[in-house]
């Protein structure tokens, strides 16, 4: 690779690289590179968030590198520590075994698999003894581990961190031994454990891995990080017409970011968005479009995001019905109406008797009662066209086949399941 190539190739969606000149002299050398690329399963979905790793871990493949896929199953049953403020429950081996399967067919979407070796955690840590166990934490100290923001910020509000926790970080780093890893990939917030990787190589008599950190991906809320469990995420493998009225509900001020970070165009064209959006010359929501047709032919193909597009401009723009409504049977029998007592007066979002924030939850429209009613107090929801309003005692009547809408996007056909039997 020439010094011109090797300046793009770490440029765009990149935050750091450690140590840069070390990395640059590899990839120079001409030497087919193992790239480490590890992930817990403890989450069965890839959103896009993690896009911004594989697309580089994508880039450098076509230069002839080789992926090494690590599946963490066993740092899976402890929960990576990174930005937790409590610790994370351990994971069963069957729920990291069923998690694994389903992220691996996603993660193939993205990088390629010809040029993919995947290895498992348990191939060497199965074979682990005490006396390793002990050889393997006794070449750190409680001190170095605290120096690590999460575990400080804990250990300073008195807050419990288990020792497997702290294992945690060894064990990832071990990998990197495990797997003679040239390149260890990873956002900005992995930091920590990459290092302790590199460490723990030169310990051993290897070359110390280069770490290329990638930036982390503000969620669809436009402030955290994109996160499942803050449910601010886009995962790779949900619908296409979900990816796209996703994509299409972030903040402006974050659509550069995006098409920075998970689209292929052109640093041309970027700045000129960027041009564009400073100057008030487009209209964001066209901009946005266009990031949503390009997410959604990476992940599916210029079809799938063709009729992505005019499904939203069908239902959102135009607010008409869905093409697809996904149906519901569920017992309304289950669902009599139940008056609530709140700060003294009594509210019951019910329609003919039935308890629609129950109902709401059942069907997946909302996530929890609280929201349900959130929704409904707003305006938000709407049963065959009509929007409930926000007083006490309802008198619709739902049927059997009612079309429920919750927001812009979101629809559910319910079938009573009790006239049925």
């Amino acid at each position: 690779m020439s010094p011109k190539d090797i300046e793009k190739l770490l440029q765009r969606g990149v935050a750091d690289v450690i140590v840069r000149e070390e990395l640059v002299e590899l990839l120079g050398s001409g030497k087919k590179l193992r790239l480490k690329e590890g992930f817990d399963p403890s989450f069965p979905d890839i959103h896009l968030g993690h896009m911004v790793a594989l697309k580089k871990l994508r880039k450098f493949q076509e230069l002839g590198h080789q992926v090494i896929l690590i599946v963490g199953d066993w740092t899976a049953q402890i929960g990576d520590p990174s930005g937790a403020s409590i610790t994370r429950p351990m994971l069963s081996a069957q729920q990291v075994k069923a998690n694994a399967e389903t992220y691996l067919q996603q993660f193939f979407k993205i990088v390629d698999e010809t040029q993919t070796e995947v290895r498992w955690q348990s191939e060497w840590f199965g074979k682990f003894t005490l006396a390793d166990v002990i050889q393997l934490t006794s070449k750190f100290t409680i001190a170095q581990l605290l120096q690590r923001d999460d575990f400080s910020k804990r250990y300073s509000a008195g807050q419990p961190i288990t020792m497997t926790e702290f294992l945690y970080p060894l064990l990832q780093a071990y990998d990197s031994v495990a797997i003679q890893s040239d390149i260890e990939f990873g956002g900005t917030d992995q930091e920590f454990n990459l290092l302790v990787g590199r460490k723990l190589q030169s310990m051993v008599g290897q070359r110390p891995q280069q770490l290329l950190l990638v930036p982390i991906l503000t969620g669809t809320d436009g402030s955290q990080k994109m996160s499942k469990s803050l449910g601010n995420y886009i995962g790779v493998a949900e619908p296409p017409e979900e990816i796209y009225g996703k994509v299409m509900s972030i903040p402006d001020n974050i659509i550069l970011d995006y098409f920075k970070l998970v689209t292929d165009i052109s640093n041309q064209e970027l700045d000129e968005f960027k041009q564009e959006l400073e100057n008030e010359t487009v209209n964001p929501m066209e901009l946005k479009k266009r990031l949503a047709r390009e997410i959604v032919s990476q992940l599916y193909d210029r079809k799938a995001a063709s009729e992505a597009d005019e499904e939203f401009k069908k239902v959102v723009q135009k607010k008409e019905m869905p093409k697809e409504i996904p149906e519901y049977r569920v017992s309304f029998d289950q669902f009599k109406a139940v008056e609530l007592s709140r700060s003294g007066r009594k509210e019951s979002y019910t329609i003919n008797r039935i308890n629609i924030s129950r109902l709401l939850v059942s069907m997946n429209l909302a996530k929890s009662r609280s929201e349900a009613d959130r929704l409904i107090y707003q305006g938000a929801v709407s049963i065959d066209s009509k929007v409930i309003p926000n007083n006490t005692m309802l008198d619709y009547n739902i049927k059997s086949g009612s079309v429920i809408k919750v927001g812009k996007r979101r629809f559910a056909k319910v079938i009573n399941s009790d006239i049925l039997k």
